[in-house]
């Protein structure tokens, strides 16, 4: 299951947020706990949300709505 770009950017902000406190263990929004073996790996997850936020944020819309009108 995917996720959406608000679940991404909390988990994101979770993490940020336990790097900057220097703890290397996080809880995500189901319960369950994260231990980072260092601060490397910390990085390299934080790296690898920010590409996923990236990717969904830049995606194009899959729906498009188009306005008509007989003119006046």
């Amino acid at each position: 299951m995917a996720l959406t770009l608000a679940e991404l950017q909390s988990a994101r902000d979770a993490l940020l947020r336990a790097r900057a406190g220097g703890m290397r263990r996080v809880r995500d929004q189901n319960g369950e706990e994260i231990e980072y073996r260092s601060d490397a790996e910390m990085a390299r997850a934080l790296a690898a949300l920010d590409s996923e936020i990236a990717a969904l944020a830049n995606r194009p819309p899959s729906t498009f709505y188009f306005a008509t009108s007989k003119g006046t």
